[in-house]
């Protein structure tokens, strides 16, 4: 059984799908494991590490994707890499299978059997494979410092001798785990924050971190999915909570965005206009920017200046942080590992909950139904 850690091919990815610590484990229960040389060494992991793990370093990527019988990934291989993939091999990672399906078309085309990380269901045995938790947590975590730092004001309450510095007042839109983490960052930073999320629910974790929790009354309106994950509103609902975002933002130094739908366009909520009444010199930072942005002058992947207001869009901000990012990322992985790799063979039991669920491709075939739904809508 041949495991393989290759190089990520995004040029802004720094991260890497197995840590050294996590090939020590794997070499342990009789699994090979090879290394593309140089896979890790941004994420602070050299060849030398893997290699003291237990793995074999190689230069052929081409022999790595011919040979593999799994493949951890952070992305989805490009279509020329799943092209070379041995037949019926594994690919785990994040796929984006609902945001773009078609991508994998390669990969379904070798029999590859896919796992996309964004599918984990959210039940408790699945919570130690929660990789979209992890990576918010460390999204949430940046942003707040990067605009900490680009803020031209202190975040904390001063009392000097030449007077008092008030604190600054962040504005955080969405409390799932990136936006709780960012509400925690700005607190222990000094910060004076508000949140907004349309799940009532979420009210009661925003106070616990010492924020205040903005109340639209949305008439009863279901907001959240069986998995916990916010809905898709409707228009009417959508401008409620616009109107009260608008209000808050006026005030605000920095406002964080975080509210993302999973496979659709991430949700309007910062109109332009509501920029345009933000105080110069404030900052947006818009962690929905790679699912088109919560805020309508969010330029995906660029840093702007709109109105005196500073926009951040980052297309990949997690990647700003690889080693921490890597060995959340890695453990997450790891532990769903277990449940495919038994006795160091490969053992897919489709009647798993969390197998099942997080599976998009089996045998040739799409099996997922989501996905299959997604493949069609953009057919």
């Amino acid at each position: 059984m041949l495991v393989a850690i290759l190089k990520e091919a995004r040029e802004d990815e720094t991260r890497v799908a197995l840590t050294p610590d996590a090939v020590k484990a794997l070499t342990g229960k009789s699994v090979s494991v090879a290394v593309e040389s140089g896979a890790g060494v941004q994420s602070g992991a050299t060849d030398q590490d893997y290699e003291a793990a237990g793995a074999s370093i190689s230069g052929s990527r081409a022999e790595l994707l011919a040979t593999a019988d799994v493949i951890p990934v952070v992305n989805a291989l490009p279509a020329e890499d799943q092209e070379k993939l041995k037949r019926g091999s594994v690919m785990i990672g994040f796929l984006r299978p609902l945001d773009d399906p078609a991508a994998l078309s390669a990969a379904v085309k070798r029999g590859a059997t896919l796992f996309s990380m964004e599918l984990v269901p959210r039940i408790t045995r699945a919570q130690s494979m929660d990789a979209l938790s992890s990576m918010a947590t460390v999204a949430g975590y940046k942003a707040v410092i990067v605009a900490a730092d680009h803020l031209p004001k202190l975040f904390p309450l001063l009392m000097t001798a030449a007077g008092t510095i008030p604190p600054a007042k962040v504005l955080v839109l969405g409390a799932g785990v990136a936006g709780l983490q960012a509400i925690a960052t700005a607190r222990r930073l000094g910060a004076v924050v508000e949140a907004y999320d349309v799940r009532a629910a979420a009210g009661e974790q925003v106070k616990s971190l010492g924020a205040k929790f903005i109340e639209v009354d949305l008439g009863g309106l279901q907001t959240e999915d069986k998995g916990g994950y916010a809905k898709e509103l409707s228009p009417e609902a959508l401008e409620l909570g616009r109107q009260a975002i608008a209000k808050a933002a006026k005030t605000a130094d920095v406002v964080i965005t975080t509210a993302q739908v999973p496979g659709r366009r991430a949700p309007l909520m910062i109109a332009s206009a509501a920029v345009e009444e933000m105080r110069a010199g404030s900052i947006i930072f818009d962690l929905a920017a790679p699912a088109g942005g919560n805020c309508e002058a969010t330029k995906p992947g660029e840093t702007t200046v709109y109105h005196g207001v500073t926009i951040f869009g980052p297309a990949n901000i997690v990647a700003e942080m690889p080693v921490h990012a890597s060995m959340l990322y890695s453990r997450n992985l790891s532990n769903f590992l277990q449940l495919i790799l038994k006795k160091g063979e490969l053992v897919i039991d489709r009647a798993d909950e969390i197998i099942a669920g997080s599976c998009v491709a089996f045998g040739g075939e799409i099996v997922n139904e989501r996905v299959a739904t997604a493949l069609k809508a953009r057919a």
